[in-house]
């Protein structure tokens, strides 16, 4: 065999692996969390049975529908390499406006998220034009957000609109809402970020911003754009958990950034840029918020229950990452 032939043969070889590597990176981001997903409900199967109906799979992911969205939000902003840690505090801030303001005065709540969307915007251009950490500008976010919702509604109040919480409440045929809002989310995720070329701009932008921008895109008009779009699924999120808990809370969503961030490396993202997984999001966010409805079947102390949360995030995490490294 001649050296040109090795050669060629080994360039093959690497050219397989690299094509091999986003199937194999898709198939862990679904498959480690659905099977903990699946056995988390083989356990609550065999403590309570009963939840294992449509009225029980409605209380079991009842609230799974906001941290869906959240996650959504949060897996945009790591699509860049970024890191969002204000993605609660403005879910918390949504709830507010929500609750004051959507059932009286529809006009000026739908002013407050536009404005709030376009702030959100605003902060990604301004951490792509001073080049600024991204972690670090977001924490400032989060308090601004905070302070913001504190001044609306100092206190857990106001009502969400009758519409909202009647939807939140809906039950459709086949299967309970918030899992047919999980497969309509996944589903349209996986067509935007997969499968059409804006996607693949923006996984780009995230992994190679240098290739995307030698090809005419601007990758100013990409971060603006995608900060719009996590801050809309932002508000879709507090809207939910609005229409759930029927008030607005400033301090209800605190949690949603870092089981935003677990559930999209979870579901198989890279903090690196450019590799996130919308279906695997859609499941990560559906495991974790699982999660705390198995650890209430088990009689697991809520102070106990966040920790014991993380430990599951680790574990299947960890699952994970030994699986594809035995994986050619």
């Amino acid at each position: 065999m001649t050296d040109a032939t090795t050669t060629d043969a080994v360039l093959a070889a690497r050219r397989l692996g690299l094509a091999r590597r986003p199937w194999l990176r898709d198939a862990l981001g679904v498959g480690l969390p659905a099977v903990a997903l699946a056995a988390m409900l083989a356990v609550i199967m065999h403590i309570r049975p009963t939840a294992m109906s449509y009225f029980g799979f409605t209380l079991l992911f009842k609230l799974a529908t906001p941290l869906v969205f959240a996650a959504l939000s949060q897996m945009l902003v790591i699509t860049l390499g970024d890191i969002d840690l204000s993605n609660g505090s403005f879910v918390g801030l949504v709830t507010c406006v929500t609750a004051l303001f959507l059932a009286d005065a529809p006009v000026e709540a739908l002013l407050l998220y536009v404005l709030a969307v376009a702030a959100y915007a605003a902060f990604g251009l301004l951490i792509h034009v001073q080049r600024l950490p991204s972690i670090i500008v977001t924490l400032g976010m989060s308090f601004i957000w905070l302070g913001l919702a504190v001044i609306l509604l100092p206190s857990p109040g106001g009502a969400a609109p009758a519409w909202l919480n009647a939807f939140m409440n809906w039950r459709p045929p086949l299967l309970p809402l918030p899992i047919w809002i999980a497969l309509l989310a996944a589903l349209a995720g996986h067509l935007v970020v997969t499968h059409s070329s804006y996607g693949a701009v923006l996984r780009g932008a995230g992994a190679n911003p240098r290739a995307v921008e030698r090809a005419g895109w601007s990758l100013l008009g990409i971060r603006a754009a995608v900060y719009a779009a996590a801050g809309s699924l932002a508000v879709l999120s507090g809207l939910a958990l609005t229409g759930l808990t029927t008030s607005g809370d400033a301090n209800i969503a605190p949690s949603y950034t870092l089981l935003g961030v677990g559930a999209v490396i979870l579901g198989g993202g890279s903090f690196t840029g450019g590799a996130v997984s919308p279906v695997g999001t859609v499941v990560g966010a559906l495991t974790l918020s699982l999660a705390g409805s198995l650890l209430s079947f088990l009689q697991v102390p809520p102070t106990w229950q966040i920790g014991a949360q993380g430990v599951i995030l680790f574990l299947v995490l960890a699952g994970r990452i030994l699986v594809a490294e035995k994986t050619p």
